[in-house]
């Protein structure tokens, strides 16, 4: 009952149909719809209202508002006579007894609130109310609670839908609309503008000129919904947190970071418009306490999906996965960081065929280093990695650091070193912090609350030295070359991934204290074209990377126990070292310091087990003659060639290979020149590869796919194949 109470208890009982998303330091970041039965702005207080509205509706609803305690004897006096000599009168009920029928707990059909009964309830409440409340503390809840028109409720509604300004700033005009649809909250335009300028008339001089232009702008504003359900420049991380608490909720979000990333992203975008790249998503995580500390879900206005979460969605990861495999063969102590793998032709047999890892780098490098194979991004010799370790403890090592495979390990199969998976940006990024945290696991947080005990997934000796190969420029030079936008004037690790096709780019790496994943793409799953790992994701990493690092140091991190650093040398192949001479980490039992092509590469205590793979590919040939004289020995027939956008397209080669006498390659029935060993440059589509005599007449014959995005030949990028 409103004589139980007071003004306070109504004021903070008065919900807003809006919450507000808050940063860490209190700051609004996002405004968003929690209730949909009515549209209830903040709560206002009087003196934040203005003076004509607050006058128009006293003129309007209750001349004698400061005069009477709670009932208009006079209004009654003045209605009984009209009812009596069947008059039409304005109704009695004062803005104190309209107020104690908003309040009332019990529930009052319209009716019952118009009888007799129904008014002497009124009054007696309007009475109570009067004797505990301030008038200016009625006329402010009033204000508050009245219903305008449809859904909305409250003076702060009504100002930013119908107006789309604050309460403070209605004018005479507005003010006459807003009482006028206190009396008729869903009547038609015309009768709205009747009222109102009966209402102004009342406030100031005005004759039909001021009428007539009254009665235009309330054509105007009544069908205006200008006041959006969502507003502000975090909407994802609104929902996260805002749809269940529907109340507001501070979180652990930075304000400037969230804008600065935002900015970012947009500015990039931008910068990549013909090249049909449109959505992105941004995560910035606390190395220390897994806090959120930016969420950008989409590119706002620039993207194809506004609404979609891109950083929760699940897009396949690319080579972003290469870090967890190699920490994960260094802590089982398959490698070393200066073990030497082949990178070369393998052909590895599944249950579907065989599958035909390929990196183009103008060819084959031959034997290289865990160091390089990881820093440049090589494709081979993690898939020989995959095969020391196992698909399916691969796998298991992936959820161990959060990330959502749906699959077991050899559902994906080898290709799983390559990034076959699917995972969200936000679980990449935090999978990312437990390497920066030394191994140390523990789930991010968009609220501040107790941390989470954190797990050891990876054992501290390897995720530092992944994380120093991942800080390595000279590593990354054989693949990106040693200026390019990955190298920071502080320390970080960081790793680049593009999905099969251009669909997905990745940049996720970390400082002393901070982790940033970027995600560029498209949301429809549709290809980009000309966008590789340095050009799409990684300028907006490293733009963060560079706000955050404006007045923070970031140093390298401690070597934990454990570790060693050696001296290592690299045999020499031909006239030629196969790597220069370095200091490198090892796992204390592990190190040596001579590695040769013609050596094991590692101490007995380490299986390489499966350093080299050689497989003889079956293949179904044309002519099957044991005596056969040419015949094509690679690709094999069959081969899909899916086209990877991480290596440079002016390194890109694909070998022809044959043994035999012929005289000349054909490649869909043109000349490539002499039947020798030939380096072509791949192109999307299938294609018909043959071997012929001097006459022209084919020897020898294999089809073959190339597969990818449609793109231009300066961009066609190749990693890996599949004979099925």
């Amino acid at each position: 009952m409103p004589a139980s109470g007071s003004f306070e208890h109504v004021k903070q009982e008065t919900k807003a149909s809006e919450a507000w998303l808050l940063d860490r330091h209190g700051q609004k970041l996002h405004r968003m719809r929690v209730n949909a039965q009515v549209r209830r702005g903040e709560w206002i207080a009087l003196a934040d209202m203005s003076p004509a509205l607050r006058e128009a509706m006293v003129l309007s609803e209750d001349k004698r508002f400061y005069e009477h305690s709670g009932v208009d004897w006079k209004a009654v006096s003045a209605a009984a006579w009209g009812n009596l000599l069947n008059q039409r009168t304005r109704g009695a009920s004062t803005l104190s007894m309209q107020l104690a029928s908003l309040i009332d707990e019990g529930p009052r059909t319209g009716s019952e609130r118009k009888n007799i009964f129904g008014k002497a309830g009124q009054a007696i409440s309007a009475t109570s109310l009067e004797r505990s409340w301030r008038k200016d503390q009625i006329l402010e809840a009033y204000l508050n609670l009245v219903p305008f028109r449809g859904e909305i409720q409250g003076i702060d509604a009504l100002s930013r839908t119908l107006f789309d300004k604050a309460a403070h700033g209605l004018d005479a005009r507005e003010a006459a609309i807003a009482a006028a649809l206190v009396r008729a909250p869903n009547a038609k335009a015309q009768t709205v503008a009747s009222r109102a300028c009966g209402v102004l008339r009342s406030m100031q001089p005005t004759n039909d000129a001021d009428c007539a232009a009254l009665a235009a702008l309330t054509q105007a504003v009544l069908p205006r919904k200008a006041w959006e359900a969502s507003d502000g420049i975090a909407p994802h991380a609104a929902r996260r947190l805002l749809a269940k608490a529907k109340v507001d909720q501070r979180s652990t979000l930075d304000a400037a970071l969230q804008r600065q990333a935002l900015q970012s992203l947009q500015q990039h975008l931008r910068e990549l418009r013909g090249r049909n790249v449109q959505d992105g998503a941004v995560v910035v995580l606390d190395n220390a306490s897994g806090q959120v500390l930016a969420y950008v879900g989409s590119s706002g206005e620039l993207g194809t999906a506004q609404e979609v979460d891109a950083a929760a969605a699940l897009r396949q990861a690319g080579s972003t996965l290469k870090p967890f495999l190699y920490a994960q063969a260094i802590q089982e102590q398959r490698i070393t960081a200066a073990s030497l793998l082949e990178d070369s032709s393998a052909h590895i047999p599944t249950a579907s065929g065989l599958y035909i890892p390929q990196n183009y780098d103008r060819s084959f490098k031959g034997w290289v280093s865990t160091r390089t194979a990881l820093g440049a991004s090589l494709n081979v010799p993690a898939v020989r990695t995959l095969v020391m370790v196992s698909p399916d403890a691969f796998a298991k090592q992936l959820r161990k650091l959060g990330l959502p495979l749906k699959n077991e390990g050899d559902f994906y199969g080898y290709s799983l070193a390559l990034g076959s998976a699917d995972v969200s940006l936000l679980s990449l990024t935090n999978a990312y912090r437990a390497l920066a945290n030394g191994g140390q696991y523990s789930e991010s947080s968009f609220v501040k609350t107790a941390a989470a005990p954190a797990q050891t997934v990876i054992n501290p000796q390897a995720a530092f030295i992944v994380s120093d190969i991942m800080s390595d420029g000279n590593a990354r030079a054989r693949t990106f070359g040693t200026d390019n936008v990955l190298a920071t004037r502080f320390w970080s690790a960081v790793k680049t991934g593009t999905s099969k096709d251009m669909r997905d780019n990745w940049a996720v790496g970390y400082s002393q204290k901070y982790t940033v994943g970027v995600w560029v793409g498209n949301a429809s799953g549709a290809s980009m074209w000309d966008v590789s790992g340095v050009s799409g994701a990684a300028p907006v990493w490293a733009s963060i990377m560079s706000y955050l690092h404006e007045r923070t140091p970031s140093r390298a991190p401690q070597p934990p126990a454990g570790l060693v650093r050696e001296g290592v040398n690299f045999s020499a192949q031909g006239a030629q070292m196969l790597e220069a001479p370095r200091q490198e980490w090892f796992v204390s039992g592990t190190q040596q310091v001579q590695f040769a092509r013609e050596s094991t590469n590692t101490p007995k205590s380490i299986a390489l087990r499966a350093a080299s793979i050689t497989v003889n590919s079956q293949k179904s040939l044309k002519n099957t003659e044991k005596n056969q004289i040419a015949q094509i020995t690679s690709p094999a027939a069959g081969t899909i060639i899916a086209l990877d956008p991480d290596i440079p397209p002016r390194h890109q080669r694909l070998h022809f290979k044959a043994k035999g006498d012929a005289a000349q390659w054909l490649l869909n029935g043109k000349s490539l020149g002499d039947a020798n060993h030939k380096q072509w440059l791949p192109m999307p589509g299938r294609h018909t590869l043959q071997l012929a005599d001097a006459q022209g007449r084919v020897l020898d014959e294999v089809k073959f796919e190339v597969r990818g995005a449609a793109m231009k030949m300066a961009v066609v990028k190749s990693a890996s194949a599949v004979v099925k």
